[in-house]
């Protein structure tokens, strides 16, 4: 007999998007994710088009949906191991790992208050530290904290576990696996930005006023490490010359060969941003086309029309810092043919969306060259959001709940 149960690797818009549609018309679901908390890119983001949304507005009414509903389960810091069987029974393996902080905890913070060491923050993208044991973010889903013990010293592992009134570290616990049996899998295993390490010409993610548009979010918010101040990293002093580099690492057959469909639409955003930090900033994007599809196109108009604004059509050659760490723009105008050397305060690299199963074996799917899920519905296997390809928020949205209807036929099929 087939089994009718979905599973959800992913629990970014697009997998808990597919989960509820599935969910609410009686399917019973798991949601699979790697990071602690559900939310993906989205979670990471200062506002989403198309309303320029904070993060919150969408994801609490989904995380909302997700506590109503019984037949949505959901496990963080977890992944695939292993897929057998076929449409209608495959057998998955997946192992979690250890949180070492159970469900007792109500985030009060005491546990943060004793931890000492500190490392690079993920969620920040690098730019500020966080404790060992931590909160990813302020609405994060599960609301709980996470203990990542490697290179702690035991004494203040104990600490950690003694400052916490509710008895809520566990210092002892292990890796999980354990098995599910589904008809059915969605992979919205979601994207990744382009790591600045492999654009040697752009400093390589070494300049520290060159950031990425990622980063560039998380400056602009109000949770980020800056309090939604947009400051230079190196000295925290606000950014008079921005410059904005398009297409780095993208539609180039050393890197990306596509485009990411909505990093000319991120940086008009973050012109906006600079915009309502300082007026007075003045702004260059370097570009090679600006594509602005459908309904974006108005707001392109909106932000082009910024007096401080300037464009110009040529590609960025390389980047290097002067002696006060100003960004220096080595650019060719594709116009003039005048080739330039430009400072800045601060550089954003609009650096392209690539599949987090880039260079990853993906169980019972298919992954086309750049790594993009290319799905095998016939094989009762669907690819949701920017898994299957770039997409903005509200067309990952759209693919989620596509995926959620492929996947049931599916299992309704069999």
């Amino acid at each position: 007999m087939a089994n009718n149960s979905i599973l959800v690797v992913g629990g970014g818009f697009a997998g808990i998007t597919a989960a509820l549609e599935a969910a609410e018309v009686g399917y019973d679901v798991t949601i699979v994710e790697t990071n602690p908390y559900l939310g993906g890119r989205v979670a990471q983001l200062n506002q989403y088009f198309p309303k320029l949304c904070p993060p919150s507005c969408g994801l609490e009414i989904q995380f909302q949906r997700i506590k109503n509903n019984p037949r949505v389960r959901f496990y963080t810091m977890a992944e695939v191991a292993s897929v057998s069987g076929g449409p209608g029974a495959y057998e998955v393996k997946i192992k979690q790992r250890p949180r070492h902080v159970n469900e007792r905890c109500t985030a009060c913070g005491e546990c943060e208050k004793a931890a000492k060491t500190t490392v690079p923050n993920e969620f920040e993208f690098g730019l500020c530290q966080r404790k060992a044991v931590y909160k990813t973010h302020g609405f994060a889903f599960p609301f709980r904290y996470v203990l990542d013990p490697a290179g702690v010293p035991a004494e203040e592992l104990e600490a950690i576990q003694a400052a916490c009134p509710y008895e809520a570290i566990d210092l002892a616990e292990g890796e999980k696996v354990f098995d599910l049996t589904v008809g059915s899998i969605v992979y919205a295993t979601g994207w990744k930005p382009y790591d600045l390490k492999n654009l040697d010409n752009l400093g390589s993610g070494k300049l520290k006023n060159v950031v990425s548009n990622m980063q560039m979010e998380r400056l602009a918010s109000p949770s980020g490490p800056t309090n939604g101040q947009i400051l230079r990293p190196s000295d925290h002093k606000a950014p008079k010359r921005i410059a904005f580099v398009q297409c780095a690492g993208s539609r180039d057959q050393n890197h990306l060969n596509y485009c990411s469909y909505i990093c000319c639409m991120a940086s008009l955003k973050h012109v906006a941003y600079i915009r309502k930090n300082n007026p007075d900033a003045k702004v260059v994007i370097y570009y090679i086309d600006l594509r602005t599809p459908g309904r974006y196109d108005k707001f392109k108009k909106r932000i082009l029309a910024d007096e401080h604004l300037s464009l110009v059509k040529g590609k960025v050659a390389k980047i290097v810092e002067d002696k006060h760490k100003n960004p220096v723009v080595t650019v060719e105008n594709a116009v003039t043919g005048i080739k330039s050397d430009e400072t800045f305060d601060l550089v954003v690299l609009a650096t392209g969306m690539q599949p987090t199963m880039a260079g990853q074996k993906v169980p019972a799917s298919v992954l086309d060259e750049d790594g993009f899920v290319l799905g095998a519905e016939d094989k009762g296997v669907v690819a949701a959001g920017c898994a299957k390809s770039p997409l903005d928020v509200m067309k990952t949205a759209q693919s989620g709940t596509g995926a959620a209807l492929k996947a049931i036929q599916n299992v309704v099929g069999r």
